[in-house]
């Protein structure tokens, strides 16, 4: 029996059905993207952008905190899987890694600043030692080559690195390699090195390329961290494509394509120095080195530590009433910050996550159950791409079709971002589902959808939840869509939090920082127990 129901025809009903929300969602991006590159085809562009006196310093920048920060991202997790796995440590990583990956890129970045800032929490405790009175002048301060991004994308995303390697080694046939390779006497690093980098480095690479073009095209966190004058090219692309000015779009446009070529020349390097080496390295010789000793410098503790630290500190801000320099704590702690809050942003927020989330999971449903496949890698494209060009693209179509500005168009400008990294979250579960339970259900009578609805999709209930609530929380942390799609009409949590950033009251950005880490850990918190509730009676489901 097919499962696949293929006609000869042409595409069946429930074909159809999983691809129209697909082409809704990326068919406007198409016309889009002329529409936004277009002005770039003129010479005058790149020639104002290249003469433009911000030029150098903001490639440099950007260059610069993309690059380094991907790299210590990759190296820590590295490291760390080489030091920890198998073992309890690395098990403890994992669980402490869904409530770190649920920290939005915006309160992470206003968090550490909190904690890097010349009159911040790392400086204050310095203070008690050398006896500062005043804060020092910092590297926050005047840092024209974005070091402290560079630093906030380096431990963000290695996180995300972790989560997603750790899916690898959970992988059976991984984890038999190491225990093979152990068994015939190599040592923790040989296995490694010998036997699975090799094989898992290649597999890492699509993540690897959406953390450098996250780097390449961050803005959120740029404004927040800096540097400012210039700013980064993200930055400098942002402000020149939302100026009213026909030649500024024009050379924003340019910057745009910069950013896409940046990518592609890295994945291209990238791709060359790994096919060179691959040719060089040596064949394993056989023999055996004795276990290394193992380190005392535990990487992990400063990694997590600086996670811990951000919410501590977001949350003594928040309460806190007077807290001067150099005190290590603040003088006297009140609700009034909360009391006095602006909840508008945080509800809609809300509803502008749950909607996205619940339009996304029926499509993402019936794309893995009834897709083309074979398509998959063009639906993770917004998430390799720098969302620049992507974003102007989105924006372009909204105002030929007249919907910037409105709901609808604010709901369609983060289904693009919600959408592929729902697919990704249940694409490994719907692989390993046992095929043969859809084939009994069918067999006893069900049609295709009925099998989903009963059998198929109630024993995938873990996993959906947890894509419900990846989503969610792509959707709440979403800067960049929500400021082209809802025409400065809609404030969410992140563009009130990157806003107040600019200079205003610490209180109230704490306050909102917290509501926006709030949502998603919600939605992870929900995701975790609604299972452990359905499954209250059902043993085999636990």
């Amino acid at each position: 029996m097919k499962l696949s129901p293929l006609s000869t025809r042409g595409l069946s009903r429930a074909q159809w059905l999983a691809l129209v929300p697909v082409a809704l969602i990326f068919g406007p991006l198409l016309p889009g993207l002329f529409w936004a590159l277009a002005p770039a085809l003129d010479a005058a562009a790149w020639r104002d952008l290249w003469f433009d006196p911000q030029w150098p310093q903001a490639l440099r920048a950007t260059l610069l905190s993309a690059a380094l920060g991907s790299a210590l991202a990759l190296g820590m997790t590295l490291l760390l899987a080489s030091w920890h796995y198998p073992g309890t440590l690395w098990r403890t990583l994992q669980r402490r890694l869904p409530l770190l990956l649920a920290l939005p890129h915006a309160a992470f970045a206003v968090g550490l600043f909190f904690l890097l800032a010349p009159s911040g929490w790392l400086a204050r405790g310095v203070a008690q030692l050398v006896g500062w009175v005043s804060p020092p002048d910092w590297i926050t301060v005047q840092d024209p080559y974005g070091l402290s991004l560079a630093l906030a994308l380096a431990i963000k995303e290695s996180w995300f690195l972790l989560w997603v390697l750790a899916a690898l080694l959970g992988e059976q046939q991984v984890s038999r390699q190491m225990v093979v390779a152990r068994t015939l006497g190599y040592s923790r690093a040989q296995a490694w090195r010998l036997i699975l980098w090799p094989q898992l480095l290649p597999r890492l690479g699509w993540p690897l390329a959406a953390v450098l073009a996250y780097g390449l095209s961050v803005v959120d966190m740029a404004i927040i961290l800096g540097p400012n004058t210039p700013p980064t090219l993200a930055v400098l692309a942002w402000r020149w494509l939302t100026d009213p000015d026909a030649a500024l779009q024009a050379r924003g446009s340019a910057a745009s394509l910069v950013l896409l070529a940046l990518l592609l020349l890295a994945a291209a390097l990238a791709r060359g120095f790994w096919h060179w080496r691959q040719q060089r390295r040596p064949d394993p010789d056989g023999v055996r080195k004795a276990p290394a000793a193992r380190h005392g410098f535990k990487l992990h503790v400063p990694l997590f530590l600086t996670g811990y630290a951000v919410l501590a500190v977001l949350l003594l801000w928040s309460l806190a009433e007077t807290w001067f320099f150099p005190a290590l704590w603040p003088d006297s702690l009140s609700w009034q910050s909360w009391r006095t809050a602006d909840w508008a942003p945080f509800w809609t927020t809300l509803w502008l996550a749950g909607a996205v989330s619940l339009l996304c999971l029926p499509a993402a449903l019936l794309w893995l159950e009834w897709g083309p496949q074979r398509f998959n890698a063009a639906l993770y494209l917004p998430l390799i791409v720098p969302a620049m060009p992507l974003v102007a693209a989105q924006y372009a179509a909204l105002l030929n079709l007249r919907l910037d500005g409105t709901a609808v168009g604010l709901v369609w400008g983060h289904l693009l971002w919600v959408l592929p990294y729902m697919v990704l979250t249940l694409v490994g579960a719907y692989r390993a589902f046992d095929a043969r339970l859809l084939v009994s259900a069918q067999a006893l009578g069900c049609t295709r959808l009925q099998a989903c609805l009963r059998v198929k999709w109630p024993l995938l209930v873990r996993p959906i939840l947890a894509a419900f609530a990846v989503g969610f929380a792509v959707s709440v942390a979403q800067y960049l869509p929500t400021l082209f799609a809802g025409g400065g009409r809609f404030v969410t949590v992140t563009t009130e939090a990157v806003a107040l950033s600019a200079g205003g009251n610490r209180r109230v950005l704490a306050v909102q920082a917290l509501l926006q880490i709030a949502l998603p850990v919600a939605a992870f918190a929900l995701a975790a127990l609604i299972p452990h509730w359905l499954a209250r009676h059902r043993k085999g489901l636990r």
